[in-house]
């Protein structure tokens, strides 16, 4: 009797990671932090065993579109997502950082800019306890290292949230110097943290906006010059514009405003982001 030789298996390309379906939800409460930002929490049973995000996680908000009075989801198939309705009523949907979850009580905070025309601005302006909208994830690349001693953050309001949950997990040793750019005085908020922390309010359409060239090399120098003897961090978040300014005066290696990077020396990060 001769042996066969065994056939090897035909190689197999890996499964695609099944995302988990979007969790409907129901607002609860809707308050104003602030002229500019709405605080909307949401509960509901789907969120049972929901992941606390890490700091500066992100979420898929799904809101019912223009127009429509309930919020449809597509249906999910053997292979992910169907969505079977008319094209005009698929939700809308954004990219947010969960500002906090209570798992005692299910609920979800999370928080809009009103910026004037746009569907979830427009939502945000109109939404009302009881309204229905979908959440997603919590995902996110962002990996906080609590042993990190001195921490730097640039943002705008769009990416308070992501300051406030970075803030709420830093350890009484550490401190951090924070750049918020808003639109004036009354859009400046309380961002506590257990940490030593220092905040600067930067007013759009002023000399300390991010666009000025001479703040954005202000901060940078700022940046620069942190103890090459002390463990250090730069984040920065916020829309396109303002990670382009304020990037484009740090002295580091980077491919884009949307990468990490890392100073030359000591191992100093800086991990960047547009939302």
């Amino acid at each position: 009797m001769t042996d066969t030789p065994a056939q090897d298996a035909p190689p197999t390309s890996p499964q695609p990671r099944r995302r988990k379906p979007p969790r409907r939800v129901t607002v609860t409460a809707v308050s104003k932090i602030a002229p500019r930002l709405v605080s909307v929490e949401v509960t509901g049973e789907e969120l049972d065993g929901f992941a606390e995000a890490p700091p500066t996680a992100h979420l898929k908000v799904m809101l019912p579109p223009p127009g429509a009075d309930r919020l449809l989801l597509p249906e999910q198939g053997p292979e992910g997502p169907v969505w079977s309705h008319d094209e005009s009523l698929r939700p809308v949907m954004r990219t947010y950082t969960p500002r906090r979850y209570d798992p005692a009580t299910k609920t979800l905070e999370l928080q809009f800019v009103l910026h004037g025309v746009g569907p979830a601005s427009e939502w945000a302006e109109r939404v009302a306890v009881g309204d229905e909208i979908a959440v997603a994830g919590p995902g996110g690349r962002f990996a906080f290292d609590p042993a990190v001693e001195r921490w730097w953050l640039a943002a705008d309001e769009s990416a308070l949230p992501a300051v406030g949950t970075l803030l709420d997990a830093l350890p009484e040793t550490a401190s951090a110097e924070v750049h918020v750019e808003v639109e004036g005085p009354d859009d400046e908020i309380e961002l506590p943290s257990a940490a030593k922390t220092t905040v600067t309010w930067h007013h759009r359409r002023s000399a300390t906006a991010f666009s000025s060239s001479d703040t954005c090399a202000a901060v940078a120098t700022s940046v620069a010059s942190r103890s090459c003897n002390t463990s250090a961090r730069a984040v920065i978040r916020g829309s396109s514009d303002v990670t382009v300014s304020v990037c484009q005066h740090i002295p580091c290696s980077r491919s884009s405003a949307s990468t990490s990077a890392t100073w030359p020396g000591p191992p100093t990060g800086v991990q960047t982001g547009s939302w």
